[in-house]
């Protein structure tokens, strides 16, 4: 076929499939144009999924009557003029193509009137061709109606989904821009039914209960490191290097099964980022269970020279000019606020707040001394400082995040603000759980969960400091290994002898057993112990990637801490709290399970029917 340039017609609908690509890339369009127009209120109306008919209104600027008929041209903007300004955007359209996008695959009635106009316009384009052009009266605003989106376009429109499916997809879309700009009132009716209304307050919260529901958005938690968050994104801008970080996240019991929940904004754009929404998940490393994800609502506020948002014909993804920074910052603002945040779940699968303190007026804490003294009483001067010797080898390393001794060379940090409240331990239930009572409420510890966690922390601790212990045997253990077994030990065999656990090819699939770590030395079976580690090695199933020295870690804590159905002494059972209390992450186990749940004193006495 001979070189021929492309009629209009066909120019303009192949350009239009790189902006529409279904019925929500319309609305997101027309929503954007909204927002840049200084809208306070922006109702969308939809039917059959966007296909029959598509509506945008909103109370803006308007557009002046003389410029209507360019808005329909391709590239005519009102937000740049030079390439310039594409190094400090502050719009979110730019580039002049949603309208006459939509106009050459639709049928398009824009009616708008401008601020100081005595009447509004109303122009219609049906496939790009005008059809009708006339002065009308109509209140302040723009409305734009789409209707027969595709109808030109077979070949597009047979790649639509299910018109539900289609209205879900337009849901997504007005829902973040809600969370983008709380201040802004938002509507969305498909089919005649109002599936979602803001309130505009300004408080992002109001707009998590209005997309997520009340039980959900309380299971949020604000990020504090940059402001308040519930003031909008916008109230995290300042001065400093790095880019600002606010928003909200979902505590370590609310997670889902997929990254869909994370949502991340930058001044106010949503944008995909695989890589800055790892740095969310990675936040949450030992905080949840294999094979789940987070919720989150990340902003970034950034100098807009520091991004480029010209990088995808939808501009859903962006170029930050640093961003390592941005990932960063991201991950440090959310693991600040999920270690220092972070509630404890309570019985029945939700999450609550608990009593950091005890109520003055309980007798068991009428003690002076400060803390020490208020534990003591807790736990009983006989037990609290006792010289206990576990059979499960709490006593193999110190407390998880004690300072250094002088000899060390280190400044002492200052001390951090307990995670948890004081428990007084109150006995065992099924030789598996701890049962332990706290300021205002009943907290059921997973003894295995929580062993594995101070164990973890305590092996990291020594890792970081001077080398795990090691207990040398006294004759060398021959194993027999698997073909994966193998493999695991022959790539992680330094590792290994770093922590401790001391293997030497025996020739074949065999390898002698020299020493274990400490922790294991008193649990029996030491081959089982290994072999049991070498597995967990192969698995790599974790969400997060955790360093080679946290997985091997993992792997032997959880063969060394104490399994459930093992009956404790309660001076074993205090010194396992006292020393969870001292982690840095108590409460998850490096796996993500919860080490613990809490149940109120006002939700016990509602379940004996007291109040």
């Amino acid at each position: 076929m001979p070189i021929r340039v492309l009629a209009p017609e066909v120019a303009n609908q192949i350009a239009a499939g790189e902006v529409v690509e279904r019925p929500a890339s319309a609305v997101k369009e027309l929503i954007e144009n909204s927002l840049d127009a200084g809208a306070s209120d922006i109702g969308v109306e939809v039917r059959e999924g966007g296909r029959r008919l598509i509506r945008v209104q909103d109370d803006g600027c308007g557009i002046p009557p003389d410029e209507v008929r360019m808005a329909f041209l391709r590239h005519a903007t009102s937000k740049l003029s030079t390439t310039e300004d594409l190094g400090h955007l502050t719009t979110l359209g730019f580039r002049g193509e949603a309208l006459a996008s939509i106009a050459s695959v639709a049928q398009v009635a824009l009616l708008t009137r401008s601020q100081g106009s005595d009447a509004a316009t109303l122009i219609r384009v049906a496939e790009g061709h005008e059809v009708e052009h006339s002065l009308v009266g109509a209140p302040g605003g723009t409305t734009v109606t789409v209707e027969h989106l595709f109808a030109n376009v077979p070949a597009r429109l047979k790649f639509l989904k299910q018109a539900a499916t289609e209205a879900a997809h337009i849901q997504q879309v007005v829902t973040r821009y809600a969370l983008a700009y709380p201040e802004r009132r938002f509507s969305l009716v498909s089919d005649g039914k109002l599936l979602f209304q803001a309130t505009g307050t300004g408080k992002l919260f109001d707009v998590l209960v209005k997309v997520y529901g009340l039980e959900f958005a309380r299971q949020m938690i604000a990020l504090s490191a940059d402001g308040d968050a519930d003031d909008g994104p916008a109230a995290s801008l300042h001065d400093r290097g790095g880019p600002a970080v606010s928003g909200y996240v979902g505590a370590p019991a609310l997670h889902r099964a997929n990254r869909g929940y994370i949502s991340l904004f930058v001044n106010r754009r949503w944008f995909q980022d695989s890589s800055i929404a790892y740095a969310v998940v990675q936040a949450y490393h030992t905080l949840l269970p294999v094979g789940r994800y987070p919720v989150a609502v990340v902003f970034l506020e950034m100098d807009p020279q520091d991004l480029d948002v010209n990088v995808h014909p939808t501009k859903a993804e962006v170029r930050f000019r640093q961003p390592n920074a941005v990932f960063a910052a991201v991950q440090r603002a959310v693991r600040r606020t999920l270690v220092d945040q972070a509630p404890i779940p309570a019985a029945g699968g939700s999450v609550t707040a608990v009593p950091q303190a005890w109520p003055q007026e309980t007798p068991a804490v009428q003690v002076g001394g400060g803390w020490d003294a208020r534990r003591d009483a807790l736990l009983g001067a006989g037990h609290a400082r006792s010289e206990v010797q576990p059979s499960f080898a709490l006593h193999a390393a110190g407390t998880p995040d004690a300072p250094p001794t002088a000899s060390t060379g280190h400044d002492t940090p200052p001390e951090r603000a307990p995670l948890l409240p004081m428990l007084r331990v109150v006995g065992q239930l099924a030789a598996t759980y701890i049962v332990a009572e706290g300021p205002d409420g009943m907290y059921l510890i997973d003894q295995h969960a929580a062993h594995e966690r101070v164990l973890y922390e305590q092996m990291l601790a020594d890792h970081a400091r001077r080398g795990v212990a090691s207990q040398p045997l006294l004759e060398p253990l021959v194993l027999d290994l698997t073909a994966d077994q193998v493999a695991v030990a022959a790539e992680e065999l330094a590792l290994l002898g770093e922590m401790g656990l001391v293997l030497e090819p025996f020739g074949g699939s065999s390898y002698l057993l020299r020493s274990v770590p400490a922790i294991l030395a008193g649990s029996g079976q030491p081959e089982r112990a290994v072999v049991e580690i070498l597995d967990g090695l192969a698995q790599r199933d974790n969400v997060v990637d955790a360093s080679h020295e946290a997985r091997a870690i993992t792997a032997i804590c959880k063969r060394a801490a104490v399994k459930g159905n093992s009956p404790m002494s309660l001076p074993e059972m205090q010194e396992l709290v006292r020393r969870l209390e001292a982690c840095r992450s108590p409460r998850t186990c490096p796996h993500g399970r919860p080490t613990m749940v809490y149940m109120s004193a006002a939700e016990l006495a509602r379940q004996f029917g007291r109040i």
